[in-house]
């Protein structure tokens, strides 16, 4: 393979915003895997792909089954040697198809806590699982970039003011509090490899057009997608440990 040429990993690439973030990593130039957790999905996905020019693979990956993410990390190190961008986008609602305003079973009261431990496994524990079994291979990059796809429903400064622009969305138990903990597990990451040169920030890509919302989002996979490029592609003097939307900055 070209030395030279990047490697990226997204997880949950079969479709939506992932699939736009693959799509867009190879058109730069990258050598781009698609993590999914379907198999057939995911050969599909970088088959069309590899159709329209890209350097793409299909990876088996599942980021609540640590032995799937283990053999990934493998192929990769075989065949790359390295990773220089990882994209942690794979996540749950655990409400469905809904709108978010549309998710009465995730009110705190009734909740059924079994699906919030379903949600975190996806949106929280499996970041975690992805990040740690590729953080060998990302320190073998010169430039390694971990992004983290959030949400706006993360943060606690927009959804606690009462006449914001979140205040009309239901109250939940799983969904936003599992975004808001990724947005803190960001900054822990940040701040442990900030000194390997690593920078690491979670994304809100704003409301797309997806599965997960039954396509009631306004923004198409490709300008939800533009942010995480963003950051991947982050200078050196870049930031990390930031939460950040398609115009900037976001409050915790």
């Amino acid at each position: 393979m070209n030395a030279h040429k990047k490697v990226a990993l997204v997880t949950g690439a079969n479709k939506g915003i992932g699939r736009a973030t693959a799509e867009q990593l190879a058109a730069l130039g990258m050598t781009v895997l698609v993590g999914a957790r379907d198999a057939r999905r995911g050969e599909q996905a970088a088959e069309e792909l590899r159709a329209a020019g890209g350097d793409v693979h299909a990876l088996t990956l599942d980021v609540t089954n640590p032995a799937t993410v283990a053999e990934s990390a493998e192929v990769i190190d075989e065949r790359f040697s390295r990773l220089d961008i990882l994209i942690n986008n794979a996540g749950i609602t655990g409400s469905g198809q809904v709108s978010p305003d549309q998710a009465h079973d995730q009110i705190p009261s009734t909740v059924d806590l079994d699906m919030v431990r379903a949600v975190f496994e996806t949106n929280v524990f499996g970041v975690i699982t992805v990040t740690n079994a590729m953080l060998p291979l990302l320190r073998r990059s010169s430039a390694a970039r971990i992004v983290n796809v959030s949400s706006h429903a993360a943060s606690m400064t927009l959804l606690s003011d009462p006449d914001g622009p979140f205040a009309g969305l239901l109250p939940s138990a799983a969904y936003t509090p599992s975004k808001s903990a990724l947005c803190a597990l960001t900054v822990q990451y940040a701040n442990e490899l900030r000194k390997d040169g690593i920078l690491v920030n979670a994304v809100a890509p704003g409301y797309v057009d997806t599965d997960s919302n039954n396509h009631t989002g306004f923004l198409t996979p490709a300008q939800g997608a533009a942010v995480l490029i963003r950051l991947a592609t982050l200078a050196d003097d870049g930031p990390t440990g930031g939460f950040f939307g398609e115009d900037g900055p976001l409050p915790w």
